[in-house]
C-alpha cells in the first residue's frame, strides 16, 4: 500500500514538471490543472500518511515539504499571476524531491513529538513548512534571476529561458518571499522554543537543527538588510538567497537525512 501511494502521488506531480518542456506564460488553465493534480497528489499523501499519528521519517519530510511549497507556490501565483512562469524550474525540482521521498520512505511507528497540547505541536510542524516552503519559492526566484541575467548577457534569452519571469520581478519576488520567511521562521524558533521549555525544562538546546535555524534567521535578516541599505540586487542577492535556503535545508530535511542515513 505504501509503495502504490508514493508511486501515485509521484506521477501526480508529473504534470507540474513537464512544465519545464512546455512553459507556461502565466497563470493559465494549463499551470492551474497542473497545480491542481500536484496539490492532489501530495497533500493526499501526507494525509493519508499521517493520519492519526506523527511519522519523523525522512521520506515524510520530504513529501510534506513538497506538499506546502505547492500550496505556497498556488497562493503566489493567485497574487502575482507572472510568477507562474518559475514552474518550469519549481515543477522537475518538486519531482526530483519527491523521488527522493519515495526511495527514502521507511514507515515507522508514531514518535512523541511533545508533551503540550497536540495544537501547539501541528502549529510549529505547520510553522516550520510554511518557512522551508516560502524559502524554497525565493531560491526558485533567485535561480530565475541568475539565469536571466546570464541569458541576457550573453545574448541567448531563446528558448526555455525566455518564458522565465523577468529579471526586476524575480528579484522582487524572492525579497518579499524572504521577508514573509523571516516573519514565519521568528516565530518558528519561538514555538520551538516554548516546545523545548516543556519537554526539557530548557529554553533553548543547541543541537543542529537549532543552530542551523538560527543562522538562517541572521543570514535572512542581513540578506534584507543590506537590500534596504545598499539596494543588494540581482545574482549577488539570488546567491545570498540560496545560501539562505541551502541553511534551511540542511536545518529541516538535512537534519532527517543525516539520522535516517547515517545515525541507523
Amino acid at each position: 500500500m505504501s509503495l502504490a501511494l508514493n508511486l501515485s502521488a509521484l506521477a501526480a506531480l508529473v504534470p507540474a514538471a513537464l512544465l519545464a518542456v512546455r512553459p507556461v506564460p502565466g497563470a493559465g488553465p494549463r499551470l492551474w490543472l497542473a497545480l491542481a493534480v500536484a496539490a492532489v497528489g501530495a497533500v493526499g499523501w501526507s494525509v493519508a500518511r499521517l493520519a492519526g499519528h506523527w511519522d519523523p521519517s525522512l521520506g515524510v519530510a520530504l513529501w510534506i515539504s513538497v506538499a506546502a511549497t505547492v500550496m505556497v507556490f498556488a497562493a503566489v501565483v493567485l497574487v502575482r499571476p507572472w510568477a507562474g512562469r518559475l514552474a518550469a524550474l519549481l515543477g522537475p525540482y518538486l519531482m526530483i524531491l519527491a523521488f527522493l521521498a519515495t526511495v527514502t520512505d521507511d514507515p515507522e511507528p508514531a514518535g512523541v513529538v511533545g508533551t503540550l497540547p497536540e495544537g501547539w505541536v501541528i502549529l510549529h510542524i505547520l510553522v516550520s513548512l510554511a518557512t522551508y516552503a516560502l524559502a524554497t519559492v525565493a531560491a526558485v526566484a533567485g535561480l530565475a534571476v541568475v539565469l536571466k541575467e546570464s541569458a541576457l548577457k550573453a545574448k541567448r534569452e531563446a528558448g526555455w529561458r525566455a518564458s522565465l519571469p523577468a529579471a526586476a520581478d524575480a528579484d522582487r519576488l524572492q525579497f518579499q518571499m524572504l521577508l514573509l520567511a523571516l516573519v514565519v521562521l521568528g516565530f518558528g524558533i519561538a514555538s520551538g522554543m516554548v516546545l523545548e521549555l516543556d519537554e526539557t525544562g530548557r529554553l533553548l538546546v543547541l543541537d543542529h537543527k537549532t543552530v542551523l535555524s538560527l543562522a538562517s534567521f541572521l543570514v535572512v535578516a542581513a540578506v534584507l538588510l543590506l537590500h534596504a541599505r545598499s539596494g543588494l540586487r540581482g545574482r549577488r542577492a539570488a546567491r545570498a538567497v540560496l545560501v539562505v535556503y541551502l541553511l534551511l535545508t540542511l536545518a529541516y530535511p538535512g537534519v532527517k537525512a543525516v539520522q535516517a542515513l547515517l545515525l541507523e
